[in-house]
């Protein structure tokens, strides 16, 4: 029996630059990397690319003055609001600054004690203890910092209060888990939540507001030669510099398609391929979700869709397979897999396997090899993810 399973590398490349053929690049430094570690390309082995490099050798960027100008187009006069921003400098606050600069007068509403992914302005046993209701009550700024003190972020020793008032610089604070709230500023609101966006929006347009968009309807089309993302807009941006976003890449299935093909024109080999950005996990110690963009990955090859069908061999050993040993155990295990139905859901031999998209674990799995700093491996090459106990 043979003991190793699924395999994941990061895959060092050359720094990228906007006009590079990413796709040879890719498949050149994966053949590289299986050079140098005297591997082969087999069929099904996973190519995962992280978005960021995609979107760099688009040239995927935008800067405040083009958010602005699209801001101020979608509302050309009155006071605008924002409702549940995340609070992150490298998430929101280029994007804030630009939506300032193209309105008279901002409102932001954020959700508290925490924003939508896990950040929070205050914990939950603080609330408590002060008897706030979070479903019920709500705050201007003041009110707020009157109960609480002390609202710096616990990692980054933040105040988001004060720092997105600063950059709105003509921007209210206000404190509200109820959208509708906002209303009682501004009928016109800018929808900033990432995997709620659409629910919000149907509530605030319930409860009487004029003009609603959300961040996705920002730059879903250049603005004066800007970078766009017609599906996401400003949705899944990273700030590039103090007055610039890189923006999530557009035209993704094009380019999987590509790196496929470039990889089976070298190899004779059919790999699956992936653009991913965030991994769909949580923390559980600083109670993060880590998907801050609109998807794990915006683009993949077929063969990468849909969910895993497994057996839990936890299961089937405690279970159907309990009164056996040794190579009774195992021929009659591989024989299970090997014959095991198409579709298994809800099938008790399945409970506690993982019903989530492959491209979800497969994007969470490579966002977490390739890290989000200096490793320079923006490319992770996964060998045998499909493989199982029966695989020889």
């Amino acid at each position: 029996m043979r003991t190793y399973g699924t395999q994941a590398a990061g895959v060092r490349t050359p720094i990228i630059y906007e006009g590079d053929n990413l796709p040879e690049i890719v498949v050149d430094s994966v053949l590289a990397y299986c050079d140098e570690c005297n591997l082969q390309v087999n069929d099904r082995d996973v190519i995962g690319v992280t978005e960021a490099v995609v979107a760099r050798a688009q040239g995927n960027y935008a800067s405040t003055e083009h958010i602005a100008a699209d801001v101020r187009a979608k509302f050309p006069s009155g006071a605008v609001g924002i409702v549940f921003p995340i609070m992150s400098r490298n998430r929101f606050s280029v994007l804030l600054k630009g939506i300032a600069a193209g309105v008279n007068k901002l409102y932001i509403q954020l959700s508290y004690p925490m924003d939508e992914v896990g950040n929070h302005i205050i914990s939950e046993d603080a609330l408590f203890n002060a008897g706030v209701d979070p479903y019920i009550d709500a705050f201007n700024e003041q009110q707020f910092r009157t109960i609480f003190s002390d609202l710096k972020h616990e990692f980054t020793a933040i105040d988001y209060l004060e720092l997105y008032r600063e950059i709105g610089n003509n921007a209210e604070i206000i404190l509200a888990n109820n959208p509708a709230e906002i209303l009682k500023y501004t009928k016109q609101v800018i929808a900033a939540d990432i995997h709620t966006r659409a629910q919000t929006k149907r509530r605030l347009l319930a409860a009487g507001a004029e003009t609603v968009y959300s961040l996705e309807e920002i730059l879903n089309q250049p603005v004066d030669s800007s970078g766009f993302n017609d599906k996401y807009g400003v949705l899944g941006s990273n700030k590039a510099s103090s007055d610039k976003v890189k923006l999530f890449p557009h035209s993704c299935d094009k380019f999987v398609a590509d790196v496929q093909a470039i990889m089976y024109e070298k190899t004779g080999v059919m790999v699956e391929v992936l653009v991913y950005g965030d991994g769909a996990f949580k923390d559980p110690v600083g109670k993060i979700w880590e998907l801050a963009d609109p998807v794990v990955s915006p683009a993949y090859t077929i063969g990468l869709s849909g969910l895993p069908n497994e057996l839990k061999l936890k299961y089937l050993a405690d279970n159907e397979l309990a009164d056996m040993r040794g190579d009774e155990a195992r021929e009659a295990m591989i024989s299970r897999i090997r014959t095991k139905q198409l579709n298994l859901m809800g099938k008790d031999e399945t409970e506690g396997t993982t019903p989530r998209h492959l491209t979800d674990l497969i994007g969470s799995l490579c966002d977490l090899v390739s890290g989000s700093g200096d490793k320079g491996t923006p490319v992770v090459f996964i060998r045998g993810y499909f493989d199982n106990f029966a695989s020889e």
